[in-house]
């Protein structure tokens, strides 16, 4: 039987990616050498990360003059290193906008407050996170030092279906998003944003690597205190080599580009997952025994949450999954439930077996 994991992160990695890098672990390319064991400054692992850079650049379009940085920490890191390198470029104390649409939105509030004056310009709070509040409603700042948005809210299953126009407002304030959890599940207009930032562990790659996509004239304004580390001028100007980056998950995100390339891109992978969302929604709105509470049009496409109407068969649901080898289906603890990660390694086959799941679930307890 096989196995389909819908982790939400760390998460699923495409076959062939695995079976390539098990192929390649003891001796890369005839180096004599695993990739692990690679310096970070050899001709060898700067192949494999010039590939990887060059090949992500290629499949989100990302213009030339956007830096592609390499780094660590995660997603949670860069809600301190992103306001550390954006509110210099303002008078302190600098304020920066923020549209609060779930928990990871919550988190990068949070955060950013002990760096600058914070304006929650648009909450979906009072609506439990169950849609993104429309633009019109939004109370930007006059000349923030950015506005921050959580593309796809991995816990609540919110996703932008649309990207802020928010220049007229802002005095051409630049957009900040965090893809961590949707980055090359979907076209994307690269140039529209100052800086793109997300955690690998869910599209692109093994835990470890965060990638930062940020505008040439946005690099060079850390505030002093900023850690060198941490300084985006400092690690562009390296090559995101000012310290040894995460080597081997680099390479892992490289074999997932190819991977993806191989698909079609982001194009044709895009035409996948809404294929896969829509099998899984459409079973989900036909039954009176399941729920999903998000707004249809602001549905992540990425990340599925779901309720049993009677939560007392939660475990009973788990365990029958997990006997079918439908592996991580538990919601997040802040919000219970059921939660269906269908990230772009999740097959479609994978769905189906779920919706079968489900169905039988339903038959027999429904």
């Amino acid at each position: 039987m096989t196995v389909y994991n819908f982790a939400a992160g760390p998460a699923v990695l495409p076959k062939e990616v695995l079976q390539q890098a098990a192929a390649e672990m003891l001796d890369w390319h005839g180096s004599g050498m695993s990739v692990m064991e690679m310096s970070h400054r050899g001709k060898e692992f700067i192949s494999i990360y010039e590939e990887a850079e060059r090949d992500l650049r290629e499949l989100l379009a990302v213009p030339a003059n956007y830096k592609i940085l390499f780094m660590q920490g995660g997603a949670i890191a860069e809600n301190a290193i992103i306001p550390m390198n954006l509110v210099g470029r303002k008078p302190q104390p600098a304020t920066v906008d923020f549209i609060n649409t779930g928990s990871w939105s919550i988190k990068s509030i949070k955060e950013a407050k002990k760096y600058c004056h914070v304006n929650v310009a648009a909450t979906a709070e009072l609506n439990k996170f169950t849609t993104i509040p429309p633009r019109v409603e939004w109370k930007l700042s006059r000349d923030p030092a950015y506005v921050h948005i959580c593309n796809n809210e991995t816990i609540d299953g919110i996703e932008f279906d649309f990207t802020p126009d928010i220049a007229a407002d802002t005095n051409d304030a630049p957009l900040v998003g965090d893809m961590s959890s949707n980055i090359l599940s979907r076209a994307i207009d690269a140039s529209k944003y100052g800086v793109i930032y997300a955690g690998a562990q869910k599209n692109i790659g093994p835990a470890g690597l965060t990638l930062v996509i940020v505008r040439e004239d946005l690099i060079g304004h850390a505030l002093p205190f900023c850690p060198s580390a941490f300084d985006w001028k400092l690690v562009a100007d390296a090559d995101s080599m000012y310290n040894t980056p995460p080597t081997y998950s680099i390479y892992i995100a490289g074999l997932v580009f190819q991977w993806l390339k191989r698909q079609g891109g982001v194009a044709a992978i895009e035409q996948a997952n809404i294929a896969k969302a829509k099998l899984l929604y459409d079973y989900l709105d036909s039954s009176e025994f399941y729920i999903n509470r998000i707004v249809k049009p602001f549905r992540s496409r990425m990340n599925v949450p779901f309720f049993l109407r009677d939560e007392s068969l939660n475990e009973t649901f788990l365990a029958g999954a997990k006997e079918r080898k439908l592996l991580q289906l538990k919601g997040h603890k802040s919000v219970g439930g059921m939660r269906a990660s269908i990230y772009n390694a999740m097959p479609i086959e994978g769905v189906q077996a779920l919706v079968d799941y489900l169905k039988e679930f339903e038959n027999k307890h429904g």
